[in-house]
């Protein structure tokens, strides 16, 4: 198969793009490389992709580029047979800073994927939307019914473009599924997240930061489920025309998160509390039952033994990746 990933030398689309490459299918990346966190990343993002191809009957081809350029989406849209939308302008803090980008990007560079493959007749497109889409939790966990009130710029960005995705699939009689991610973390995860800030610091004796009091709780995602639920997609279409959450087996108060990072790495550490930031949302927590019915998702890792997963990932790495989560 031919599929195109956009953001694809970012986090989950770099995971998604080597794994595609590395069962043999055909893979273009679309990337404008932007330096949202150190490059260097994406650039290992992009080798572990091409070495994926070299050991599999697949290919992978990297193009430079950006989703608001409608002529380029274009163009390789039609040489695609499927399209993972993985590309967006992320950050909830930083979205209040400048909310008309996120718009510009989440939403417009969305929209010409969209109208790209309405015209070409893909087989299906699947985009990467996020909890950020709920807001302030009315009950927990969150299913697919649960109001969507988003409380940033960003949360409000992705639910415009996946609410184009499911009016396309319903308006144009056209395949395409948004995925609700609930805070993905794994190897070659973003340097801005609380758990690579939490064992970067533990590791180099700095104490972890919390923001706030630390009884905001979070559903952890860990990359390999992510991955899981994209790849059923390539056969699965029962889902199509709807936003499905993906998320993990339970969720964890930030306090605890950061204890139990601090007691496996620096036991003598004492947390430190800093002013917590408007933008974030105090609870998340995922009801998977749609996933599990549309898709048969269960996710196989607990955020414990995750979070341990990527400590030993981090401890093989550190040479490369921590000098790029510190300067972050």
């Amino acid at each position: 198969m031919r599929i195109l990933v956009t953001g694809g030398a970012g986090f989950i689309g770099g995971h998604l793009a080597e794994r595609f490459a590395g069962d043999g299918h055909d893979v273009v990346v679309l990337d404008n490389r932007d330096p949202f966190y150190d490059l260097d990343i994406k650039s290992h993002n992009v080798e572990a992709g091409r070495a994926a191809a070299d050991a599999s009957d697949g290919s992978y081809e990297f193009v430079e580029g950006d989703v608001r350029d409608a002529e380029l989406v274009t163009d390789l849209v039609a040489d695609a047979d499927y399209v993972y939308h993985q590309a967006a302008q992320a950050g909830v803090r930083p979205s209040v800073e400048n909310p008309r980008k996120y718009d510009e990007v989440n939403v417009g560079g969305t929209l010409n994927l969209l109208d790209a493959c309405r015209d070409e007749g893909i087989e299906r497109f699947v985009m990467a939307s996020s909890s950020s889409v709920y807001g302030v939790p009315q009950y927990l966990p969150y299913d697919e019914e649960h109001p969507t009130t988003p409380v940033s710029p960003y949360g409000a960005s992705k639910l415009a473009a996946e609410r184009y995705a499911c009016a396309y699939s319903e308006v144009y009689d056209f395949p395409a599924v948004a995925l609700r991610y609930f805070t993905v973390y794994g190897p070659r995860m973003r340097p801005n997240m609380a758990i690579s800030n939490f064992v970067s610091r533990c590791m180099n004796g700095d104490p972890p930061i919390i923001y706030g009091d630390g009884t905001q709780t979070r559903d952890f995602t860990y990359i390999d489920d992510i991955l899981e639920a994209n790849v059923t997609l390539l056969e699965e279409d029962a889902a199509d025309g709807q936003a499905i959450n993906i998320g993990s087996t339970d969720n964890i108060e930030i306090k605890t998160l950061a204890e139990e990072i601090r007691d496996q790495l620096a036991p003598e550490l004492e947390l430190v509390y800093e002013e917590r930031h408007d933008a974030d949302a105090e609870h998340t927590h995922a009801s998977t039952e749609r996933a599990s019915e549309l898709l048969g998702y269960e996710a196989s890792h607990t955020i414990r033994e995750g979070v341990s997963k990527f400590i030993d990932w981090y401890r093989e790495n550190r040479e490369w990746y921590e000098p790029l989560v510190r300067n972050s």
